[in-house]
């Protein structure tokens, strides 16, 4: 049996990302620092990862495109207990509401456990958020449905949208007063649909440009491909310059910076590829023009 990637992992909020695996039983991490060389080749075929931390009793296979891994029946079994899916109400745990801003114009509403704290917002890539209450489950559920109608945001925003404003960020100080005004709007409506059992915190911009890489001059520049997924045999390397959320930024020398959804990755047995590997598994061209797929 080897060792199956499982994803990418933000344990510490001021530490950087780590790449988690597992083989039966175990697991273990493998801490990523920018700056550094990152070579993989994916080998064999991608296999579901199960769910609930249990093994895929049949390790069905699954797309290479698919960013869950899973098999119908995994996913189901998944889905079933998902805060997102609605499908626990009776949750005792208390949440949190947050405002989480991506890059310019891009700002969400959402909840997470306030157990987790921001690991959530990071797991999104959350540049910039701020907590707005904490409360029971439903009242946390309510608030986010009243405020992303009062607001105009979503609960959802695609992460190629995410990708494709990452390379060029304003200042921390026009990102912070973005997500300022935003709170200030949210707070005005308490009385006005604010549920009463929710409790509302104070504004603190929290910022992760530093935590995700994204601060140094002029920014790690525009993406200009993305993996669409791995194929056995097929190798992806290159110098880690950023991360967030699940993506990988890597610099990939003539072919420029790669984006490797690290979703993409798991359910498969990754060897360590070297740097002159460059990119061989499927890509398109991300921003403006046509995007063209293939391999090279």
């Amino acid at each position: 049996m080897e060792w199956q990637c499982t994803g990418l992992r933000w344990p510490d909020e001021r530490g950087g990302p780590v790449l988690g695996w597992r083989k039966g039983a175990q697991v273990r991490g493998s801490a990523l620092v920018y700056g550094t060389g990152l070579g993989f080749r994916a080998s064999g075929v991608r296999t579901c990862v199960g769910a609930r931390s249990n093994a895929c009793p049949t390790a069905a296979p699954v797309p290479e495109r698919s960013t869950g891994a899973r098999c119908a029946e995994c996913a189901r079994l998944d889905r079933a207990h998902s805060v997102a899916a609605d499908t626990i109400p009776d949750d005792p745990r208390t949440y949190r509401v947050y405002l989480a801003w991506f890059g310019t114009g891009l700002v969400k509403v959402g909840i997470t456990a306030e157990e987790r704290g921001a690991a959530r917002l990071r797991e999104q890539g959350a540049v910039v958020f701020s907590w707005l209450g904490r409360g029971p489950l439903m009242a946390a559920r309510r608030a986010e449905e009243v405020l992303r109608a009062a607001l105009g945001v979503p609960d959802r925003i695609p992460y190629a949208r995410k990708r494709a404003v990452r390379g060029e960020l304003p200042t921390r100080e026009v990102r912070s007063a973005e997500v300022a005004e935003l709170y200030g709007r949210a707070v005005a409506l308490d009385g006005r649909g604010w549920p009463e059992a929710l409790e509302r915190l104070p504004f603190e911009a929290v910022d992760h440009a530093g935590v995700f890489a994204l601060d140094g001059p002029g920014g790690t520049g525009p993406v200009v491909r993305a993996v669409t997924g791995l194929v056995d045999g097929g190798a992806v390397a290159g110098r880690l310059v950023a991360a967030a959320g699940p993506d990988l930024h890597l610099d990939a020398g003539e072919d420029g910076t790669v984006v490797v959804d690290t979703r993409l990755m798991t359910g498969w047995a990754l060897t360590a590829a070297a740097g002159a590997s460059g990119v061989s598994v499927p890509t398109v061209t991300t921003g403006g023009g046509v995007c063209q797929e293939g391999l090279f």
